[in-house]
């Protein structure tokens, strides 16, 4: 066996191996031997089928397996005995010598290599990263604290309809009758939504529902009829409005606070509803700087990679999942997600980061205790978040998404350590106009 190799560049080679008969000869005969053992042919006893018939039934895959055994072991070996930090795994070059596969011949393989480059680069308190502190408003405090009272509102009883109102209507047409159908005005076509404005219980109105309501699974919910039935009706109604239902906001009482945040005054609902903000600005802020650090870490470390190669070995190892052109669109995002997951692996390696099974489940609490807020639930009992957390983790995809984030946030915890802070302060308009 003869193995040649032919340096490209920095970070991509050809190996060519060209494999003798006298290679592959002893690992086809025991492929052969093994093939009659195992060979059940009519005719003849189990391992008594001749030679001659296994090696014509058998002899030309033996002969391939063999080969194929003898590249791989050498690939392996050649890649071991000089540390290559491969790429992916080498590719049979696109341009390879034709074999007639019969025993006793030599075959010759071309396979091209690509090397990951080493990554190496130090960071000091000369390094320097900016990060933005959010400044706090009484507009945001106000616009917050309106939130939450609207979130913990209800509905009650109104009189003449507002944008964000609902009616109850009846629709009419010939010997056609849907009651008691809620309307929310915002779902009504901006067109159409002045006439419904201002309406109050006992009014009549004409309506065409395809203009007012342009959405056919809405339309034909609030009709009581399939979307097929749609196109058979005449779109005029004579629509009755039966009730007007007005959302109002929660009061400011100890009610509402104990409800939202387990407190008991206004003052110190206020106080939670700043620290609130603070925390939201605070994450926002964190994320901000995990984006520029991100970005002045992969300059910093200048990473080159044997992209071309890299396209190739995704487009073959996803068997035909992407043509070339997904690969080339989507490029940009994964060639620099590659490229970070190799940073990262260094700086974790560079200042000990590890991942605690308690760092993954403090993660996921955290992002089930926000799954919860968003539906108005801030009080959720820590074995129920616990709960959560420790199914989220269980689910494959989820877990890697919270992995990825967890290696993410300490690293970054890490580099702050170690670089310098260039703070500035900014107001939440100006820092959400961000690039």
């Amino acid at each position: 066996m003869k193995l040649e190799q032919n340096r490209i560049d920095d970070l991509n080679l050809q190996v060519t191996i060209t494999v003798a008969a006298e290679d592959y000869a002893d690992s086809r005969k025991k492929r052969l031997n093994d093939f009659r053992k195992k060979a059940e042919i009519k005719g003849f006893r189990k391992g008594m089928v001749p030679a001659s018939l296994v090696e014509k039934m058998y002899g030309q895959q033996a002969l391939v397996d063999s080969v194929n055994d003898v590249i791989a072991e050498s690939l392996n070996n050649y890649i071991q005995e000089n540390s290559l930090r491969v790429l992916g795994e080498p590719l049979p070059a696109e341009e390879q010598q034709s074999h007639v596969w019969e025993a006793g011949n030599e075959f010759t393989f071309t396979f091209d290599i690509a090397e990951n480059p080493e990554v190496s680069f130090e960071l000091s308190k000369e390094d320097e990263v900016v990060y933005y502190t959010i400044t706090v408003t009484e507009a945001a405090k106000k616009e917050m604290k309106d939130n939450l009272l609207r979130q913990y509102g209800s509905l009650e009883e109104g009189e003449a309809a507002k944008e964000d109102d609902f009616i109850i209507v009846d629709f009419e047409q010939g010997d056609m009758k849907v009651e008691g159908t809620y309307v929310a005005l915002r779902n009504v076509a901006e067109a159409a939504r002045a006439s419904f404005v201002g309406v109050k219980v006992g009014d009549v109105l004409d309506v065409n529902v395809n203009e007012a309501f342009e959405n056919e699974t809405d339309r034909a919910s609030m009709l009581k009829v399939s979307k097929d039935e749609l196109a058979t009706l005449d779109p005029m109604f004579k629509m009755t409005v039966k009730n007007v239902k007005t959302f109002v906001p929660a009061a400011l009482t100890e009610e509402t606070f104990e409800k939202v945040f387990g407190v008991k005054t206004e003052a110190e609902f206020d106080a939670k509803i700043e620290e609130r903000i603070r925390a939201e600005y605070a994450q926002e802020a964190d994320f901000r700087f995990s984006k520029d650090a991100k970005a002045f870490l992969l300059e910093k470390a200048n990473v080159q990679i044997a992209e071309n190669f890299l396209k190739r070995w995704v487009y073959v190892v996803n068997e035909g999942k992407f043509t070339m052109e997904d690969i080339e669109k989507d490029w940009e995002f994964f060639i620099a997600d590659y490229k970070w997951q190799m940073v990262r692996n260094f700086l974790m390696n560079k200042y000990e980061v590890k991942i605690e099974e308690a760092d993954l489940l403090a993660s996921a609490k955290g992002f089930a205790a926000y799954q919860f807020a968003m539906y108005g639930m801030n009080n959720v009992p820590e074995e129920q978040l616990e709960s959560f957390a420790k199914n989220i983790l269980s689910q494959e995809e989820q877990g890697r998404r919270i992995l990825d984030q967890v290696e993410n946030e300490k690293t970054f915890a890490a580099v702050r350590e170690v670089v310098s802070l260039k703070k500035k302060k900014i107001s939440v308009e100006k820092f959400r106009e961000l690039n």
